[in-house]
């Protein structure tokens, strides 16, 4: 038995137990559209947040779904971050026509804080809301979606409630780099174990996160992860060690938004996280990539260099993770041919984590929003 026998054969039972774990969990993710709309469905108060810097590309016809969500009690509230762009005007001529929108501008940032993080704290010391929704400010909502999200939130007597939505991507590269994300991101977190209180899997998504303010204020809110680029995954997992319930639901007919508008526009915007989301841990790194490239990209260039039971059971991966792709594809709006891109998008994706930890490590830090943060600071802030 040969060194390729046993990585085909650790590989081709990895997959299996990954394939068996996903697609019990897709089965078991509730859809936001399975949601009834009842007239006597509780409706608590509603705190809509958006941190918002430069964003004038997107951020009024967004806040305008916004505006013009189905629910009986909610405000929004929009944090301008120190934008230089035309993002304050807009945001100023919406709330005078909107009584209901209510705008912060923030004029410098306070040191320990990046910059997203601490429009959201601003915001939320300005919120009424026994619940809290943070989002983006490139989202757009269909109207009912807070109303199917609040009543899945009571029916599951949930503290934090996460919905995903349909990722808007241009052209066929960055829509193959997108779903690889998906199928990446879903292997690691694992978002269906989250519901589970004794399991240490916890989500959070930047485009959905809705926390009653009890539980948000309990852990300190953003001011515990004041210096996490990633927050909004980490603010799940703060809620879930604190012993707070949380769910995900699928929401890709309910929520869309533009991930990226071009390959090298999300290759520039996960510098600010790849490294964070291994908690700046070169070991971790390396080790991480060097195993995903041995048991899931190599399998593909090994349908060429092997033979016999070998070719078979890496044959048997490839499928395996092709069929995980489809599977990702057709929940998430997305054309199934896509999964094809595999090979190569995995390889950019190494590529990617691999540049990042480079450049952060090389600059001794990030630069986010045309704010750079020390390197230092940012590993001080462990979660």
């Amino acid at each position: 038995m040969t060194i390729l026998f046993w990585l085909a054969l650790s590989g081709v039972t990895f997959y299996v137990l990954i394939a068996i774990d996903m697609l019990r969990g897709n089965r078991q993710t509730p859809r936001l559209g399975a949601i009834p709309l009842k007239p006597e469905a509780a409706t608590p108060s509603v705190s809509i947040l958006v941190a918002a810097r430069n964003e004038e590309r997107h951020i009024e016809a967004a806040l305008n779904s916004l505006l013009a969500i189905d629910y009986p009690n909610y405000e929004l509230i929009v944090v301008d971050d120190r934008s230089d762009d035309l993002t304050g005007e807009i945001l100023d001529r919406l709330a005078h026509s909107h009584p209901h929108l209510k705008t912060i501008h923030v004029e410098c940032l306070p040191d320990g804080w990046l910059g997203k993080n601490h429009a959201l704290w601003v915001g939320t010391q300005n919120a009424r809301g026994e619940l809290l929704l943070f989002t983006d400010a490139d989202i757009y909502m269909e109207k009912t979606i807070l109303k199917r999200a609040v009543r899945l939130m009571d029916d599951q007597k949930l503290d934090h409630l996460v919905v995903s939505p349909r990722m808007v991507m241009p052209g066929i590269l960055l829509p193959m780099m997108g779903l690889t994300f998906m199928v990446i991101f879903a292997m690691f977190t694992r978002p269906w174990k989250a519901r589970e209180p004794g399991n240490s899997a916890h989500i959070g998504i930047g485009a959905f996160n809705l926390v009653s303010a009890s539980s948000y204020h309990a852990v300190g809110g953003h001011r515990t992860i004041s210096m996490r680029p990633d927050d909004d995954l980490k603010l799940g997992k703060l809620l879930k060690i604190n012993g707070f319930r949380q769910d995900l639901a699928a929401g890709p007919d309910f929520m869309r938004v533009e991930w990226y508008a071009s390959v090298g526009e999300m290759v520039r915007g996960l510098e600010k996280n790849a490294f964070a989301g291994c908690d700046y841990r070169l070991w971790f790194v390396l080790t991480g990539v060097l195993l995903f490239m041995t048991f899931s990209i190599w399998p593909f260039a090994a349908l060429l260099a092997t033979s016999g039971m070998t070719w078979w059971m890496n044959f048997a991966t490839a499928m395996i993770i092709l069929s995980l792709q489809v599977e990702c594809a057709r929940l998430n709006k997305l054309r199934l041919w896509y999964a094809l891109g595999w090979p190569l998008t995995a390889t950019i994706f190494c590529w990617i984590i691999l540049r990042t930890t480079w450049l952060n490590i090389s600059q001794k830090g990030i630069t986010w929003r045309d704010t750079f943060y020390p390197l230092d600071e940012l590993k001080k802030n462990r979660i």
